[in-house]
């Protein structure tokens, strides 16, 4: 690859057998590189939590707060990056982040509450900047090399790394290891994926050809300009309906069902579930409405988030853990083919805009469970209200969807036209997502 990218015409001469495999390195390597930045930089807090709880090293209104510290500090970085100038190569910013990912992971080890709060929001800033750099890198990559039908295997990483990341917690608990431990074998891992990674990174990433980037077609006759604000608010939805979920589910296990080897395999299994939601999505959403998607998917979890209550048993919890996870990337993606066809000029600034209003959401989540924890009369009335706040807000979303679908038709041209150069991945702009 290095080869490749530093002769001005390699990639014109380049054999389609071997572009072919560097396609396939760049996105294993991006795989690899979102793995560590959601799964671990993110999302390792999650299967850890309830140990952290066990331990007495914090109760549940401290996870939550935790947990949106580190939401916070993902919407500002992406924030901070969509608004502020290029002063880096995407390479150069991946490692980076990755490094302060690692270091930042390793932190947590120490016994420092009030510490863990930055630690925490700056694990969240270094992932949304690891994240829309990974993302711009392998993007420009797989485009120089016509591979762009590699890009659903770099999404599948958040995914991946989600289901990583509980196993290894797992694995870990299962030996009577500390959180503290854990945290640094997080740490660890973290290391030696950006020592793999260092020198595939250090390749150079011209910007794409600009005609690589999809611009769409607006659909016959005027957009509404309702339409766009109808569906922002929509899409806030998902950021609180998803991450009440997604953030308690191993602690929810721990506290309903009896003691079992079981108990940390629902997080693993929302992981795969993610991971194998993005591949399909890149194939359904080629045929059908994204509205129409988004609603299937906004009703997928709000089930997902009801089961538990008349099943709190294995059967329920794993199911839960299924269709939470299976559309957790595959709603970003649709959202971000619906913007292309409403803003097709300026979609970015507007996924901005649906960024933020999904990262309030998920701020959100947290301490509106700590709230309703506080103020139950146990642990189980309290998840149990949580999750029917969070099926209700999915609701929400998904019956404005479907007002979206009849109320704003798509004739048959603009169906047809949606952006294809963004067909293979899920997460095409940077911010745009988890």
């Amino acid at each position: 690859m290095r080869d490749m990218d530093h002769h001005p015409h390699h990639g014109l001469t380049q054999s389609p057998r071997l572009k072919h495999r560097s396609g396939q390195i760049v996105a294993i390597a991006g795989a690899l590189s979102l793995a560590v930045a959601m799964g671990i930089g993110r999302f390792a807090f999650t299967p850890l939590m309830p140990i952290m709880a066990q331990e007495e090293l914090l109760d549940i209104t401290a996870g939550s707060n935790l947990a949106s510290a580190n939401y916070l500090g993902y919407l500002t970085g992406a924030m901070l990056l969509m608004g502020a100038p290029r002063v880096m190569p995407n390479g150069v910013l991946v490692r980076l982040s990755l490094i302060a990912t690692a270091l930042l992971t390793a932190a947590m080890a120490i016994n420092w509450p009030v510490g863990w709060l930055f630690f925490r929001f700056l694990a969240g800033v270094f992932s949304a900047f690891a994240f829309v750099g990974t993302s711009a890198w392998a993007f420009a990559h797989l485009t120089r090399l016509d591979a762009s039908h590699f890009g659903g295997i770099v999404f599948t990483g958040p995914g991946l790394g989600i289901a990583f990341s509980g196993i290894l917690a797992w694995e870990l608990f299962a030996v009577d290891l500390t959180t503290a431990t854990a945290w640094l074998a997080f740490a660890a891992v973290s290391f030696v994926a950006t020592f793999i990674l260092w020198p595939v990174l250090g390749d150079r990433d011209r910007p794409p050809r600009k005609d690589a980037y999809a611009r769409g077609e607006p659909a016959a006759g005027r957009i509404d300009r309702v339409e766009i604000v109808v569906f922002a608010l929509a899409y806030g939805f998902a950021g609180f309906g998803y991450i009440v979920t997604a953030t308690f589910l191993p602690a929810m296990a721990h506290a309903e069902l009896p003691p079992s080897i079981w108990l940390d395999a629902f997080w693993p299994l929302f992981g795969v579930a993610a991971a194998v939601g993005c591949l399909l999505a890149v194939n359904v959403a080629k045929r059908f409405d994204p509205r129409m998607l988004l609603f299937v998917a906004y009703v997928a979890q709000a089930i997902g988030a009801l089961i538990i209550l008349p099943l709190p048993t294995l059967v329920g919890f794993t199911t839960s853990s299924f269709l939470v996870g299976l559309p957790f990337t595959a709603i970003n993606f649709f959202a971000l083919k619906e913007v292309q066809r409403l803003r097709p000029h300026a979609a970015a600034r507007y996924m901005g805009m649906l960024t933020a209003l999904y990262g309030i959401g998920q701020i959100a989540g947290p301490p509106v469970v700590a709230a309703l924890l506080s103020s139950a009369a146990s642990v189980e009335a309290g998840y149990n209200a949580a999750l029917g706040v969070a099926a209700a807000s999915l609701a929400l979303g998904s019956v404005i969807y479907l007002y979206m679908y009849f109320r704003w038709p798509l004739s048959e041209p603009a169906k047809g036209n949606r952006g294809p150069a963004h067909r293979t991945t899920c997460h095409d702009k940077p911010g745009a997502n988890l």
